[in-house]
């Protein structure tokens, strides 16, 4: 019987946490982009479309990009994942780090970890297609 008294209490508590922590700053900021990667325009929108959104300064943040704690880990995988692979500030990677780099990244997609399945979830058209890695490869090769 206790615990049916203090249930109101508690779920107060929760709502008070709730809206608290909605006042911790998150870093969303897009900087400039700095030199982006020049590829075909096929190469680009496949880019776009599956890698921009946490590869790039061009990220698009959601509304629920704002809502702690959610917001947290949005912002946290976006820089964890600029400071991977950065398509906006392309010219600070030497020729053989860029062609390191996107062997990695088809290598990546390859093995169906990228993009990762709770992104693919919220951005219905994200996932890169066998057709799409395939153009992704021949293009890698020349």
């Amino acid at each position: 019987m206790k615990s049916k008294q203090h249930a109101p209490v508690i779920a107060a508590g929760f709502v008070a946490i709730f809206v608290i922590i909605q006042f911790i700053p998150v870093n969303r900021i897009n900087p400039p982009v700095e030199a982006d990667i020049q590829v075909p325009a096929e190469i680009k929108a496949i880019l776009k479309t599956s890698c921009y959104d946490c590869h790039s300064h061009e990220t698009i943040w959601p509304w629920y990009s704002k809502v702690a704690p959610l917001s947290w880990l949005i912002a946290h995988d976006a820089a964890e994942s600029r400071e991977r692979l950065n398509f906006s500030a392309w010219s600070r990677y030497t020729k053989d780090k860029q062609h390191v780099l996107i062997s990695d990244v088809i290598d990546i997609i390859r093995d169906g970890e990228m993009p990762p399945l709770p992104y693919t979830w919220m951005h219905a058209g994200s996932e890169v297609t066998p057709d799409e890695l395939k153009i992704l490869e021949e293009w890698a090769m020349e």
